[in-house]
């Protein structure tokens, strides 16, 4: 029996980036294009004959935008992902967490031309395609018993669980005294709707890396603070920790804490990327692990990959807690399900219920001092 192939639909206004995308694509045996459009308005009277199961939308067209093209698409196909191409500035930035609060799946920033033509193919090969697999969840069958899973599925883990039947471990610590917060795929608009029922006064500081370029990550964070009442910055070396703040990696820079006499403070630094990226959350999970012993709560929310995995291994060994979001209300059910299948979560929680979890367990941890 084949398994239907992706179809992807591609729209933007350079004809030689549209012929080296669908080129790439076309390569892979699990995709086929769908169709091409040069720009938004072509594209939404294609929409309904070439039945895509994902769109790939330039921000910047002729004639019509990919904002304004996306408004549309949600009205015709509300559940259809659409992928947005964005190029790496401050005005590329704001379109694409534009796009995003309008209903884009995902983005994906554009290679420098500067990289030259094999750099580009790396990284649509490398990047692109993987995250387009992910968010739409191809499916293979696996003989011989006919079942069909994801290709970005993991096996399941060898690891004796570490939780009960349950998904819940049968005690809360004594308190908590930091949240750390990791996301990847669909993460901006998981930490919007997070960060929205989190009240001002928490009490605790918060620590978020969510996979992002430079320059995204500080115009997220002023988004974040304009739109919720904790207040949220771009992480800065050697900032003080202090409750009630939070606190988000710079792109292409490792976030961690170090602690001493005087207090808490933060580590930024450029060493090398681990799962692949940078920041990364393993990073950010296993020094505040090292800081603050038992008194961690780490929750992993939507995203690709596995980053967050050892990290929440570490936070576990120390005595800490752990929260990930459920595959439903995913965008990609990597990072979380991989912490879940490894039996280190202490609770597998929907995303509109993260936030009162967060404040239930500090709430626990208040009380029981």
């Amino acid at each position: 029996m084949s398994v239907p192939k992706i179809r992807v639909f591609v729209v933007d206004d350079s004809a030689l980036f549209r012929r080296m995308v669908t080129d790439e694509l076309s390569a892979d045996p699990a995709l086929e294009i769908a169709g091409t459009a040069a720009n938004g308005k072509i594209a939404l009277t294609k929409l309904a004959q070439v039945k895509p199961d994902v769109v790939l939308l330039d921000v910047e067209m002729p004639e019509l935008d990919g904002l304004a093209a996306l408004r549309e698409i949600r009205k015709k196909a509300p559940q259809l992902p659409v992928i947005m191409f964005s190029a790496l500035t401050e005005r590329g930035a704001t379109e694409t967490l534009e796009a995003l609060s309008l209903g884009a799946t995902e983005y994906f920033t554009k290679p420098a031309s500067a990289g030259g033509l094999e750099d580009s193919l790396r990284i649509i090969r490398n990047e692109l395609i993987p995250e387009i697999k992910a968010i739409c969840g191809t499916r293979v069958q696996s003989p011989p018993s006919g079942v069909y899973r994801s290709l970005c599925q993991p096996p399941p883990s060898t690891k004796r669980p570490l939780v009960s039947p349950s998904g819940t471990f049968p005690a809360l610590p004594a308190r908590v005294d930091v949240v750390a917060i990791a996301a990847s795929t669909g993460g901006p608009n998981a930490l919007t709707a997070l960060f929205a029922d989190l009240p001002a006064d928490l009490g605790v500081p918060v620590l978020i890396v969510q996979h992002m370029p430079p320059v995204f990550t500080g115009l997220l964070a002023q988004r974040l603070t304009a739109q919720n009442p904790l207040p949220i910055e771009e992480g800065r070396a050697d900032e003080i920790l202090a409750p009630g703040r939070a606190w988000l990696a710079p792109g292409d820079y490792h976030m961690g804490v170090e602690r001493n006499a005087t207090g808490t403070r933060l580590v930024i630094d450029r060493s090398a990327p681990e799962n692949s990226c940078r920041p990364a959350a393993d990073v950010l999970f296993r020094s505040v692990a090292r800081a603050y012993g038992p008194n961690v709560l780490a929750v992993v929310l939507t995203g690709m990959g596995q980053d967050g995995l050892r990290g929440c291994e570490a936070v576990k060994t120390a005595g800490g807690q752990v929260v990930v979001q459920d595959e439903a209300t995913s965008v990609v059910w990597g990072m979380p399900g991989f912490v879940s299948r490894a039996g280190l979560a202490d609770k597998v929680v929907p995303l509109p219920l993260i936030a009162p979890e967060i404040v239930r367990r500090l709430r626990v941890g208040r009380e029981a001092r």
